[in-house]
């Protein structure tokens, strides 16, 4: 086997198959990994909309309500 992340895959499972706790650990770290991810996607995709919406001249209370953002983060958004 010459692909480096096919063996490396393949000695995490055959570590994790063995040791219950550790994959326990990996699952619940992997979890926590994903979690961020998708909240810091949600903000990433939520600040774009706050942008789109100052960019249409909405004013800031309006852009604040629709995206759930408090006005000073629109205020600095708009900066």
């Amino acid at each position: 086997m010459n692909e480096p992340g096919l063996e490396r895959a393949i000695d995490t499972l055959q570590f994790l198959s063995q040791d219950s706790e550790a994959r326990q650990k990996y699952l619940h770290d992997e979890a926590s990994m994903l979690e961020g991810a998708r909240k810091a996607g949600i903000k990433s995709g939520i600040t774009e909309v706050a942008k789109n919406m100052l960019d249409l001249n909405l004013d800031i209370s309006t852009t604040a309500k629709a995206t759930g953002l408090t006005e000073q983060e629109i205020i600095q958004l708009k900066r």
